[in-house]
């Protein structure tokens, strides 16, 4: 096998993959909790982007109420984005790599 060329195989790949991994902030996911009264929407990059609270919900005896949907939402978008992020990424760099034993590319 030429060395030179899996070289330059691999520097195509390192490309691809950081070009996918910027365009995660285009791949989003929502997760809610108290039945919709909290909603979160996050990105491929993990980032919280947007958040709705229900209005009922923003008074000062509920406050540990809401701050438990509002993480229970957020952990939920999370858990959804990642496998969106996992999908994206296979997706994209599918068949540039033989599949080597151990070699996880996509984290």
């Amino acid at each position: 096998m030429d060395f030179m060329k899996m070289l330059g195989q691999m520097r195509e790949v390192q490309a691809k993959l950081k070009e996918v991994q910027d365009n995660l902030v285009h791949v989003t996911a929502d997760g809610e909790a108290g039945g919709g009264m909290v909603k979160a929407t996050v990105n491929g990059k993990k980032q919280v982007i947007k958040l709705d609270i229900d209005p009922e919900l923003c008074r000062p005896d509920d406050k540990e109420v809401l701050q438990d949907l509002i993480v229970a939402a957020i952990n939920k978008a999370l858990d959804e984005v990642e496998g969106l992020a996992q999908e994206e990424l296979q997706k994209h760099t599918q068949g540039m790599m033989p599949n080597i034993p151990g070699m996880n590319f996509g984290g």
